[in-house]
């Protein structure tokens, strides 16, 4: 599959925190340069903090749509992350 160009958004409800520009893809981990909105400052201390938060109250947005569940990671400039289409297994 070629992720490479794809451009990822990064939602809270109607609110824009940040694109994920696509340059590498491993699948099933994606990264990319991570481009934040003014509003993701808000957000940015859950990374280190909470990720139950991130997964509760956010939503990543593929080109084609939302995904179901995600584990995103941002970090300088960075974000690298996997998706999948429905809810991953509790283990």
């Amino acid at each position: 599959m070629g992720f490479e160009g794809e451009v990822w958004r990064l939602m809270r409800r109607e609110d824009l925190l940040g694109v994920i520009v696509i340059d590498e893809a491993d699948f099933p981990w994606l990264n990319g340069r991570f481009v934040p909105t003014p509003t993701f400052g808000e957000v940015k201390p859950w990374f280190d903090e909470s990720y139950d938060r991130i997964a509760d109250t956010l939503l990543l947005v593929a080109p084609s749509g939302p995904v179901a569940e995600f584990l995103l990671h941002i970090g300088d400039g960075r974000a690298w992350f996997r998706w999948n289409d429905e809810p991953f297994d509790d283990v």
